[in-house]
């Protein structure tokens, strides 16, 4: 009896219209994770490729494909069992995408103080003062969001990334992006004003450009950091 429990079912034609059980995984799976669209889409295919590995295995023993399917699925564990695993690995790949993102920006940032500089003639200094300091606030948060990449990449590997260092990226980027929306509208109603409008003008296009840059990656990576994640430690 023992013999006949433990044989695998023959292969035979497949039952029409039956679903794939790894694409069901794999859909579900995906759907669960939030994450930079490329990290996502390669771990994702990682684990397809896991998953057909291992049905080609079981196939490989005479099972037929949707029970070998079945099988690999059961092996793996559930999609609940896997996300918080793999949405930490893609939390820190957002943050560090947040992070080069910031840090982008220094350069424009940069470009506004000096169009901001080269018009201090102008009588209407207060807005300048106040866009130059936003500005540099911004820059400042760049440059420590771009020491987030030694932090999650080489020093990685000796030293182990902070659990809340995501979150901390995430709001980093968030004051960033208030101050180079503030700096834009300063300098738009700077320019508004002022005889030397074009270079005013100009450096509110740029705060605009780095501040939309930002924002939307900086909401991708609060969202992130708030999911549940498994520690690799624990």
């Amino acid at each position: 009896m023992s013999a006949l429990r433990s044989a695998p079912p023959p292969a035979g034609p497949e039952p029409a219209g039956e679903a794939d059980p790894v694409e069901d995984y794999v859909a579900e799976l995906s759907a669960a994770l939030h994450g930079p669209a490329r990290a996502k889409a390669r771990l994702v295919e990682e684990i397809r490729g896991g998953l057909a590995d291992t049905v080609d295995a079981h196939a490989g023993e005479g099972l037929a494909y949707r029970h070998a399917a079945r099988r690999a699925v059961r092996e793996f564990g559930t999609p609940d069992e896997l996300v918080p695993g793999c949405q930490r690995e893609l939390t820190i790949a957002q943050a560090r995408h947040t992070a080069r993102v910031a840090a982008l920006t220094v350069p424009f940032l940069a470009a506004c103080w000096l169009l901001v500089r080269s018009a201090g003639h102008d009588p209407y200094w207060p807005l300048r003062l106040l866009a130059a300091q936003l500005a540099g606030a911004a820059a400042a948060a760049g440059l420590l969001s771009a020491a987030t990449l030694a932090a999650t990449g080489s020093l990685a590997r000796r030293v182990p990334t902070p659990r809340r260092l995501p979150l901390a990226v995430a709001w980093t980027g968030t004051a960033s992006a208030v101050a180079m929306g503030v700096a834009c509208v300063a300098l738009v109603a700077a320019s508004a004003l002022a005889s030397d409008w074009p270079s005013l003008f100009l450096a509110g296009a740029l705060a605009a450009t780095s501040h939309g840059m930002v924002a939307a990656s900086s909401r991708a990576c609060r969202r992130c950091a708030r999911l549940p994640v498994r520690d690799p430690a624990a």
